[in-house]
């Protein structure tokens, strides 16, 4: 891991340098099907559910890091399998830099993506405009 950073000219922050930057998050990607989506809403906001999004025929609901096994509980209950359910870091805020830094910073993130030693790569860099059309290329 430190080689990789050293590569990049960057640097390995102290254990916990960085926990103000994210949150930590449950995140559970159900799948609509035909489900009753007000009633359904309701069920689970006892359960700790802090946002609910529909994304085409998927459900994501975000908990607190603490109620994660509350929601996994409650869908059990309800007979729910979710097609993804996992704790993330989520960014607090995003930071915008230049295309150049940019492709620096996704060529460590790949380099970190592809170390079998790192289980997940998290980073707050906004994906602007100019940066969505690298990814594409």
């Amino acid at each position: 891991i430190r080689a990789i950073f050293n590569k990049f000219n960057g640097s390995l922050g102290k254990h916990g340098s960085l926990a103000f930057v994210f949150d930590h998050k449950g995140i559970f990607a159900i799948p609509k099907g035909d489900l009753d989506a007000e009633e359904f809403e309701l069920e689970i906001i006892d359960a700790g559910a802090e946002e609910i999004e529909v994304e085409d025929d998927t459900i994501i609901v975000t908990t607190e890091m603490q109620d994660f096994g509350n929601m996994q509980t409650k869908l059990d209950e309800l007979k729910i399998e979710p097609e993804n359910s996992e704790l993330q870091r989520i960014p607090n805020s995003f930071k915008e830099v230049d295309v150049h830094t940019a492709k620096t910073i996704l060529k460590m993130i790949d380099r970190f993506e592809d170390d079998d030693d790192v289980q997940n790569v998290y980073h707050n860099m906004e994906m602007t405009d100019e940066i969505e059309k690298i990814l594409e290329e």
